[in-house]
């Protein structure tokens, strides 16, 4: 079986997906880690730079010709899945991976990678997989599709409780201010946009906790 949950960032779709592929026995890919992967290795190579202040617009343009060629060659060379760690959470790779996601020559090199792990889980049983374009462009054909949300503000903060233990210097307006940024960005990027599909379970999270919200989930896929 395949699931494909879709959804903006805070919304608690990654929770979602976690707590269901565990609640039924599934493998689990965070496709987002992807990106942040390809973004920190574009760091951490010199590929690109960020200052402390965002100084450096952040646009596909940023990129070059060059530059996108090495970023493919990282793409093609992760193995699946991504081990997740706390620099790969962090608020400049978050807003530098969405760059990154919306390079054709990353995302096409990514996209059979994330199908085969769907295809052929570690588990032979099945496959959740999250991100914002699993749905309409990944797994298509999906048993299952949710499509998670929230209120922008409640977002904000649930994401500022997560950066509040990790020292980070980002008040709630700031963050509140960047995922509206990520919302417009990935809801009108040229290549594989977030969009609510017609076939997907809709689930607003704005006033339900995590167990809520798996409740629900289950409750669709067992019927």
């Amino acid at each position: 079986m395949k699931i494909a949950i879709d959804g903006t960032a805070a919304s608690g779709k990654g929770t979602l997906s976690k707590r269901l592929a565990q609640s039924l026995g599934y493998d689990y890919l965070d496709t987002g880690l992807l990106y942040r992967a390809v973004a920190l290795d574009a760091l951490k190579y010199g590929l690109y730079s960020l200052d402390d202040n965002f100084n450096k617009p952040l646009t596909e343009e940023c990129f070059e010709k060059s530059t996108r060629i090495e970023l493919k060659t990282i793409a093609l060379g992760l193995a699946l899945p991504i081990s997740d760690s706390p620099d790969l959470r962090s608020q400049k790779i978050s807003s530098l991976a969405t760059i990154v996601a919306s390079l054709p020559e990353i995302r096409q090199a990514l996209i059979e990678k994330q199908r085969d792990f769907a295809n052929s889980p570690p588990s032979y049983k099945g496959a959740v997989l999250d991100g914002r374009d699993i749905g309409s462009v990944i797994l298509p054909e999906a048993d299952f599709k949710f499509f998670i949300d929230a209120k922008p503000e409640i977002r904000a903060k649930r994401r500022f409780a997560e950066f509040k233990d990790t020292n980070s210097n980002q008040t709630q307006e700031t963050i509140l201010k960047d995922l509206m940024e990520r919302d417009k960005r990935d809801k009108t990027r040229q290549i594989a946009p977030l969009k609510r599909l017609s076939d997907a379970f809709f689930i607003d999270s704005s006033s339900l906790n995590a167990d809520e919200v798996l409740q629900i989930a289950l409750n669709y896929i067992n019927g």
